[in-house]
């Protein structure tokens, strides 16, 4: 079951747009949003709810209208830029009294679970905390109102290698429970671990949606000594670029008997950085 439908979402400003963006999130799955800085990823997560409002289309919650039941939906859903990063001298506690105030559904047995879970100190100020823990202390605020979905922008960026895995395991245990997850980065390792698919945007456009799996399936990285191409092949290659030894270039998976070549299993991070490439 779709929780949310996105239907030829746009937003234009002067020197950038998005361009009828459509998606749809499957509930309890985890799905990445990837793009380059400037294609549209925050633009896109904070027009389905309004925080900069989208110039057309239509956004579908749970098979209801946002603009038409903004308060209710808003109630099931929650929206993380990072950690907290606000109100950094006040104790959690202080911030945790206004923002329950917000929500009708808001469940205080919950919230000391997580609390005592995430190991967080409510007598202590964000200031004080690492980034890891303004992290979950965000999580733990979105799952005390019951949220349903989670829209996530960049929530490991900056984090450690054992942080970031903490709130993968994280996010794919709240996935186990029903919670569907929506969350950009930069990091394509990450999703591999945890996502079940990959939305990609482009220049404000919607590129690719997918399962992981049958995404990265669907494309291999070829080895080259020299960038000498036959020309009749050159346009089956996507994204030539130099690699330590020669080059290498990203081209789909049913093209593979055209070259005479050394051949790998792409990536996510193999096929970004190729398509985000022009052909020498």
């Amino acid at each position: 079951m779709n929780v949310l439908e996105v239907k030829s979402l746009c937003k234009n400003y002067k020197d950038f747009s998005l361009k009828n963006v459509n998606f749809s999130l499957e509930q309890g799955k985890i799905t990445g949003f990837i793009g380059r800085n400037g294609a549209g990823k925050t633009t896109t997560l904070k027009s389905l709810l309004n925080f900069v409002n989208p110039t057309s289309g239509e956004v579908i919650f749970f098979n209801k209208s946002f603009k038409e039941n903004e308060f209710e939906i808003k109630q099931r859903i929650a929206f993380l830029l990072g950690g907290v990063n606000y109100y950094l001298n006040k104790k959690l506690k202080t911030i945790t009294n206004v923002t329950k105030s917000f929500y009708q559904n808001w469940d205080n047995n919950t919230y000391k679970k997580y609390m005592k879970q995430f190991d967080l100190d409510e007598n202590k100020t964000p200031a004080q905390l690492s980034e890891g823990m303004k992290v979950k202390y965000s999580l733990t605020l979105a799952l005390s109102h019951n949220a349903e979905i989670l829209i996530l922008d960049e929530p490991t960026s900056g984090l450690d290698p054992v942080s970031r895995d903490e709130i993968l395991e994280i996010l794919m245990n709240l996935a186990d429970k029903g919670i569907t997850v929506l969350f950009s980065t930069h990091i394509t390792s990450d999703l591999e671990k945890c996502a079940d698919n990959i939305i990609y945007i482009k220049n404000g456009k919607i590129i690719a949606e997918d399962s992981i799996e049958s995404f990265t399936n669907s494309y291999k990285v070829i080895e080259f000594e020299d960038n000498i191409i036959n020309e009749d092949l050159k346009n089956k290659i996507i994204g030539l670029k130099r690699a330590k030894k020669g080059y290498t270039g990203l081209i789909k998976a049913e093209d593979k008997p055209l070259f005479n070549c050394a051949c790998t299993k792409a990536v996510l991070e193999d096929i970004m950085v190729h398509i985000e490439k022009e052909i020498l």
